[in-house]
């Protein structure tokens, strides 16, 4: 097989997978949607310029973020959608997980999601490449402790 066959068929395979729901599907946000760790970090230092912030994976880190849980299970999709219920859809928002990275993290796409059938504009995804320990704590970032 070529090496342009092998590549089709990795292709096709890792679709396959996409399609039959064992991956998480393509990303739902656009590149200017992601919010660089430093920059919210900044903010909330600063105490200037907070979105709002909601963790939507199993712990929250960020202090001053409001934690739903992971919204791969519907409950936790539900609080976040009443959650967002009373704010306006221009607020400035992050979301983020931590929990893995994005390829394989089963709760920011239904956020995302949420977020844009709920019709706001100005939303973000914190960039966290890896994970939250890696991206933001190693970082030396505002932590919440328990």
């Amino acid at each position: 097989m070529t090496s342009t066959g092998i590549k089709l068929f990795f292709l096709g395979l890792s679709f396959f997978f996409v399609i039959k729901g064992w991956g998480q599907g393509p990303e739902n946000w656009t590149p200017g949607q992601l919010m660089q760790p430093a920059d919210l970090a900044r903010a909330i230092r600063e105490a200037k310029d907070i979105p709002v912030i909601f963790c939507i994976g199993p712990k929250s880190y960020i202090p001053g973020s409001v934690h739903i849980g992971m919204t791969k299970d519907k409950d936790k999709l539900d609080k976040l959608k009443g959650e967002l219920k009373s704010l306006p859809k221009d607020r400035k928002l992050v979301v983020y997980c931590g929990c893995c990275p994005f390829a394989n993290c089963p709760n920011v796409r239904p956020a995302i999601r949420l977020l844009k059938d709920m019709r706001f504009t100005n939303y973000f995804l914190l960039n966290l490449v890896k994970n939250i320990k890696v991206d933001w704590i190693d970082k030396g970032y505002p932590v919440l402790y328990d």
